[in-house]
């Protein structure tokens, strides 16, 4: 039986299989070079079946977004119950999740891609109803744990967005900005390295935020 025929009678799979070939080519091309029939190609069914589950190809680049998103809101979930579970201090949780967060870019290419097409081309965020974004439930993990300043543009956004900064930029700069300023990405040990550095940085950033912003912040010069 062909594969074609064999993943149309099964939805799941076939949905699930459109999802990863629009995903994939998205990534790679863009929102515009790609067509519904070429993901149906790329996802081994017809070419009709895209539309067919989900309807128009924005809907279907919607559907993509957000279970990229829906990923990264399990992992933060999972993260956050293993380290409450693990009763150690707020520094280690800290470093933990610093972890998880770095190895699951690492290990999403696609992902990294998709948002960074997004934000070159203008676009908000994706609607996700009445669930919580990742970003939201990253920040309520990070003000409940550590015990930062929640409001807008509070301490734990401001962590928030450095994590994440640090976390992201190598990975889309690994064979332009990474090489030029003498930092190597080719392999597990030199992603470990920076890693670790990356949670060092969070870490020390961390320790800064508990003293006073006067302390930090040298007074301005006066002739």
């Amino acid at each position: 039986m062909p594969a074609t025929v064999e993943r149309e009678r099964n939805p799941a799979r076939s949905r699930a299989a459109i999802l990863d070939a629009a995903e994939r080519l998205f990534a790679e091309k863009g929102y515009d070079a790609t067509s519904l029939s070429e993901v149906g190609a790329a996802a081994g069914v017809s070419r009709g079946t895209p539309g067919y589950f989900f309807g128009s190809k924005q809907e279907l680049y919607d559907a993509v977004l957000e279970r990229c998103y829906e990923e990264v809101r399990q992992a933060v979930r999972v993260g956050r119950a293993r380290a409450l579970a693990s009763h150690q201090p707020a520094e280690a949780i800290l470093a933990g999740a610093v972890s998880d967060y770095f190895d699951f870019l690492a290990a999403r290419p696609n992902f990294i891609r998709l948002i960074e097409r997004r934000a070159l081309s203008g676009g908000g965020p994706v609607p996700v109803g009445e669930h919580l974004s990742a970003g939201q439930e990253a920040l309520a993990a990070i003000s409940a744990e550590l015990g930062l300043d929640d409001a807008p543009s509070g301490d734990a956004a401001q962590l928030l967005l450095s994590i994440i900064a640090l976390c992201w930029f190598h990975l889309i700069h690994a064979q332009t900005v990474a090489p030029a300023v003498g930092v190597s990405l080719d392999d597990a040990a030199e992603l470990e390295r920076r890693k670790r550095h990356v949670i060092g940085l969070v870490l020390y950033g961390l320790r800064g935020l508990e003293r006073p912003a006067a302390t930090l912040i040298p007074a301005p010069a006066h002739d």
